[in-house]
């Protein structure tokens, strides 16, 4: 019976213990979830307020940026007229305005005095022109100057590779003169004198079959050089004046 009583006890007490861990353990399941409860609360709130700040710091944002733009600059008027001139350079020379005024029209208009022959361009044409465009005018290596087309035909709209050279293309005798006085030999434009511009057109002419070898060129005989491909050119009207109307027409 001792032992039978004395185990009774034993039995309880432990019984009783694992009441106890087992409160325990509830107790702390209670505690966490009363813990995740409130973070949960507390991460609600926080978010709440994290959308509140954020939906108001847009418009704080606009409102400040409205407040702080600087109104736009208006531009000085300026008080001051422009000049009628700068001051820059000045005014060109009767010898300077000469000197570039040397342009010469088809009709001879603004040639000078002076003449020249074939036998006197030869030797200028050798020393000074056959290094470019060879000893009789037909080698290059820069612009054929020398030949003429069968029957003086003008084929070159059809044949872009035929040679335009001043027997077959050139309209006027006197634009010869007027390219070489402004712009040969290349190294040297303007430095031939105009008698020797004049023997060299007469020695390119006659190498071009167009006048006789011992013609003589100068201001008057030089417009009257009929060219082969004169009439295919027609002169550029653009940008002249109109005739009033009821004048009598040129």
């Amino acid at each position: 019976m001792r032992s039978q009583i004395s185990a009774s006890p034993r039995g309880t007490r432990g019984t009783r213990r694992d009441r106890k861990g087992f409160a325990s353990a509830s107790s702390v399941s209670a505690v966490v979830a009363s813990l995740v409860r409130v973070r949960g609360v507390v991460t609600i709130a926080i978010l709440v307020v994290i959308a509140l700040a954020g939906d108001r710091c847009p418009r704080r944002l606009a409102a400040q940026t409205r407040t702080a733009a600087p109104a736009k600059a208006q531009p000085e008027k300026s008080s001051t007229k422009e000049p009628a001139t700068f001051g820059i350079g000045r005014a060109a020379t009767p010898a300077e305005i000469a000197a570039l005024d040397i342009d010469v029209g088809p009709d001879g208009a603004g040639l000078p005095p002076g003449r020249g022959t074939s036998a006197d361009g030869a030797p200028i044409y050798a020393a000074r022109c056959a290094s470019c465009h060879g000893k009789t005018g037909k080698e290059g290596p820069n612009d054929v100057l020398v030949g003429r087309v069968a029957g003086d035909e003008f084929p070159f709209a059809r044949d872009p590779r035929a040679p335009k050279t001043i027997g077959s293309y050139w309209p006027y005798a006197t634009t010869v003169f007027d390219y070489i006085r402004r712009a040969m030999p290349p190294d040297a434009p303007g430095s031939l004198r105009d008698d020797e511009v004049y023997a060299l057109v007469a020695y390119l002419l006659v190498l071009n079959e167009l006048i006789p070898a011992d013609a003589v060129i100068d201001a008057t005989m030089l417009p009257k050089v009929r060219m082969p491909s004169r009439d295919r050119f027609v002169p550029d009207t653009r940008g002249a004046r109109k005739p009033a109307p009821g004048s009598p027409r040129r």
